[in-house]
């Protein structure tokens, strides 16, 4: 389990750190698109704080499962809060991928909780860690689109409009 956790903890860092520059984003003219950024700036803070948090527990202390399971489930609510904010139409190709994020983060909470609950089960530990993975990806597709990057990575695939056309692939595919 100790093996695990630290693995757990190194991600969450490595995601934190990429996802702090989420404030270096250009300013918008729109309220809806200011308020979107200052969502996501919170988002990423509380990632932050989830990060921080995680990492100062001693992982071989008594309530250290306890503890990791209640940062999970902060985390958990702090994703699907992420998800339920209106996505403004300058960004509006993101919203699949932050309900994508919160679900894949649900199903990793309820595997850690499977993980850890009671006696150590180490299958769903590690499908805990590819469903966190999964969030995480998807957490950082959304900063580079944030950010105005292309985004890159596994199984990322981009789509590009001409320039002028806002519709998203969901709309133009309905027509």
């Amino acid at each position: 389990m100790i093996k695990a956790f630290f693995r757990f903890r190194l991600l969450i860092c490595a995601s934190v750190l990429s996802a702090l520059t989420l404030t270096g984003c250009g300013k918008g003219s729109s309220d809806g698109l200011a308020t979107y950024k200052e969502e996501m700036t919170q988002f990423y803070d509380k990632l932050s704080y989830y990060d921080t948090s995680i990492n100062a527990i001693e992982a071989d202390s008594e309530n250290a499962k306890v503890q990791l399971l209640g940062y999970l489930d902060e985390m958990n609510e702090t994703y699907k809060s992420m998800a339920a904010c209106e996505i403004p139409d300058e960004f509006s190709g993101i919203s699949d991928i932050a309900a994508e994020a919160a679900d894949y983060m649900q199903m990793a909470n309820e595997c850690y909780h499977f993980a850890y609950d009671g006696a150590f089960d180490e299958e769903n530990e590690q499908l805990a860690f590819q469903y966190y993975q999964r969030a995480n990806s998807r957490a950082q597709v959304m900063l580079q689109v944030l950010h105005g990057e292309v985004p890159s990575g596994d199984g990322v695939t981009v789509t590009t409009q001409e320039a002028g056309q806002f519709d998203t692939i969901g709309e133009a595919e309905d027509n």
